[in-house]
């Protein structure tokens, strides 16, 4: 489904009934990243899965700038949209960034978090260099051979060649972007706030990290550096996985969180 929100044409998809559960894709990716957690939830929760702007079917503005702060602030009129008042939250990399910045922008409607492979801290002055190299680099070769690059970090090496149906879906999710909207993401993400500093202190309701054992792109340090930062909060380490459990392992990843947000509805937080 599409709907002009916050003045862009948004693509998201609700699946099942009951209380809400938001998921946020990472970069270079779509909703259907989330395919086997949306199959997993939808039986006990109403699953919704946007598209960020510019990613998958959704728009991305011609003429003003986008800040990561925008990426936040279309989920957030999106379940003004949807009457949706409160909800759970998910999100993979830099969807786990993106859901840090909409805890900010709307604190008291947020039920529960769930980090998958992401980081709170700001980039080094290396990192962020790099994101705005890789910017220009995707405007003008295009995503091809930076898909066919990155997979190796995306999910276990290994799993690129034993898990191919896995490998095929990533790989396409990426060739498909956008080089525009992958490089705004890029910009903007270089120049996000510092989520650990600014409002991890902030977070006061249940928080669940999973992080891949053999996650380059956020290693487990970056997860254990969230659960010391988090004042109710679980840690989970998924052998085995890259930077993607939830497809690598799905059982183990949606079993993770499935039990996590059943303990926030029988204990309302952790032990």
């Amino acid at each position: 489904m599409i709907e002009k929100v916050n003045g862009i044409e948004l693509n998201y998809k609700v699946t099942g009934n009951g209380e809400p559960i938001v998921l946020i894709h990472g970069h270079p990716f779509d909703h259907t990243m989330w395919f086997p957690q949306v199959k997993a939830f939808s039986g006990s929760y109403k699953v919704i899965t946007p598209d960020l702007r510019g990613y998958g079917q959704s728009g991305l503005p011609k003429s003003s700038k986008t800040t990561f702060e925008d990426y936040a602030t279309d989920v957030v009129r999106l379940m003004d949209f949807l009457e949706i008042h409160s909800f759970h939250l998910a999100g993979l990399s830099m969807g786990g960034q993106i859901i840090m910045e909409i805890f900010r922008q709307a604190p008291g409607r947020i039920k529960s978090l769930t980090f998958a492979d992401t980081f709170a801290g700001p980039d080094t002055t290396e990192v962020k260099q790099g994101r705005y190299d890789t910017a220009d680099r995707l405007e003008k070769e295009g995503m091809d051979a930076y898909a066919e690059e990155v997979i190796y970090k995306m999910i276990k090496p290994e799993h690129v060649t034993s898990m191919p149906e896995i490998a095929g879906h990533v790989i396409k999710m990426m060739k498909e972007t956008s080089p525009l909207a992958a490089a705004t993401a890029l910009r903007a993400r270089a120049e996000r706030i510092n989520y650990l500093e600014e409002v991890l202190p902030e977070i006061n309701i249940p928080t669940l990290v999973i992080v891949g054992r053999e996650d380059e792109f956020t290693p487990v340090a970056k997860a254990e550096e969230l659960k010391e930062n988090l004042k109710n909060c679980k840690l989970v380490i998924i052998e085995d996985a890259g930077h993607m459990p939830n497809f690598e392992h799905p059982g183990e990843f949606n079993k993770v969180v499935l039990d996590f947000l059943k303990s926030i509805n029988s204990h309302s937080g952790l032990n």
